[in-house]
This record gives structure tokens, C-alpha cells and sequence, in this order.
């Protein structure tokens, strides 16, 4: 096919970027929302495009890289691909150390993982359910008041 001159470059259609096919997993934490697409490759890591040796402080990288840990061998076998957005840093990495977590069980279907999992921190394979306390009418916030006047 042939460039036609009478369309200028900016109306030409763009290509559609090509998705990852593999399997997506969701966690939450708070307002955190972490999406992990995990897939076989040799065992990178990413979280926000950001290699997981990258991530700093090294604190939240030993945090978020247990899951990986824990896995061990079987982990060396998937690239996993992690987005978080909304809460804090601390939330963030809450929700993508959980989403890490479902990716590996779901993409291996290993009961013995998911009980090493399950032994070592519940949180790894359940979202964390609690969530901000609503404001209440005549209060400054979910459960202070206006202070009494006894006179």
C-alpha cells in the first residue's frame, strides 16, 4: 500500500498497543487498587513499570517481594506485571504484594503454595476488607462530635 499524501500524519489511525495475554488478578487495600498480569517468562518483576530490584525504599521492596520468596523456583518461571494507583505508598504496596501473591496461585494451581501462602500471612491471599469510616451528621468526622456545653 501506498503513503497517500492528502491525509497529514496526524490522521492517519493508530495501531492499537498490543495487550499481554496471561492472567489478571485484582487486589485492593483501603482506596489501593493493585492489578497484576502474570505470565510465563523468566521470572521479572514489575511494579508501575519499575523493575522490582528498583523499587526503593529497600524496606517496601523486601515487603512486596515476599510472596516472590516464598514461591521460590516456581516464581523463576512467570513474569508478573503489577499497576497500583490511589491510597498511599504504604497501601500500594499492600495490594500489589497480595496481587503478586494471587497471581503465582492462580497461574500455577498449586494447593501446597497457596497453604505456604495461607501459613504465612492471610493477607498475602485475602484482600484486606477494612475501610475508611463514613462522616456523620453533626460531627467533624466518623465518630467525633461537637463538644456537650453542660450550662
Amino acid at each position: 500500500m501506498t503513503e497517500n499524501p492528502s491525509i497529514p500524519a496526524a490522521q492517519k489511525p493508530k495501531k492499537k498497543k498490543k495487550r499481554k495475554t496471561g492472567i489478571n488478578v485484582k487486589a485492593k487495600k483501603k482506596t489501593a487498587v493493585a492489578r497484576a498480569v502474570i505470565y510465563p517468562g523468566t521470572g521479572v518483576v514489575r511494579l508501575n513499570k519499575i523493575r522490582l530490584e528498583s523499587v526503593e525504599p529497600a524496606r517496601l521492596r523486601r515487603f512486596i517481594e515476599e510472596p516472590v520468596l516464598i514461591a521460590g523456583a516456581i516464581a523463576k518461571e512467570y513474569n508478573i506485571d503489577v499497576h497500583s494507583h490511589g491510597g498511599g505508598f504504604m497501601g500500594q504496596a499492600v495490594a500489589g504484594r497480595t496481587a503478586i501473591a494471587k497471581a503465582l496461585v492462580r497461574a500455577t494451581k498449586d494447593k501446597a503454595l497457596n497453604e505456604r501462602f495461607h501459613k504465612y500471612d492471610r493477607l498475602l491471599l485475602v484482600d484486606d476488607s477494612r475501610r475508611k469510616e463514613s462522616k456523620k451528621p453533626l460531627g467533624t468526622g466518623a465518630r467525633k462530635s461537637k463538644q456537650k456545653s453542660k450550662r
